[in-house]
């Protein structure tokens, strides 16, 4: 567990941030609306804090998926469980070593950010895609969110490789 686990709750605004620029009538939000047949009237009336409460509340879950993305020394990690919550084990000693020589290997916000971009590319297209498929949605719509989803992970994902810290394992 990050020793700054406050960062998740600033990367969770990272999604509504941009939305509020990128889905702007002025920016991308004319386009969005056209291809779901939106009109400003339509989107009255919508219950706008239980929207954006859940999307913050899901952004903030997200934001713990795309660590196990854009950090790697936490497979590390993952290989040794159970033995390394043992303190003084061989396999948290190993652990702890490793840490102190690579911990910050590829710690970096272009890193995170690249890993937010490549999970958008492998993990969010492939999603959009299918649900547009059957939703009967034009490419338009995906690449709108795609892009979206683009900018927003790579922010969270820059943020959190470079600024989550963690502890040496006791």
């Amino acid at each position: 567990m990050p020793t700054n686990f406050y960062m998740y709750f600033i990367v969770a605004l990272i999604p509504l941030i941009v939305g509020a620029v990128y889905y702007h009538p002025k920016t991308v939000g004319g386009a969005w609306m056209k291809a779901n047949g939106f009109t400003e009237e339509s989107l009255q009336g919508a219950n706008m804090p239980l929207i954006f409460g859940l999307a913050y509340l899901f952004s903030f879950i997200l934001g713990f998926f795309l660590t196990s993305m854009v950090i790697h020394q936490g497979q590390v990690f993952s290989l040794m469980i159970p033995e390394i919550m043992d303190s003084g084990s061989a396999a948290q000693t190993t652990f702890n070593e490793l840490m102190s020589t690579y911990g910050n290997k590829f710690r970096t916000f272009s890193h995170g950010a690249v890993h937010g971009v490549i999970t958008t590319v492998f993990f969010i297209l492939p999603i959009i895609s299918i649900n547009a498929l059957f939703e009967r949605r034009g490419w338009k719509y995906v690449l709108i969110h795609v892009g979206y989803w683009a900018i927003s992970l790579a922010l969270m994902g820059g943020i959190l490789c470079q600024t989550l810290q963690y502890a040496p394992l006791s």
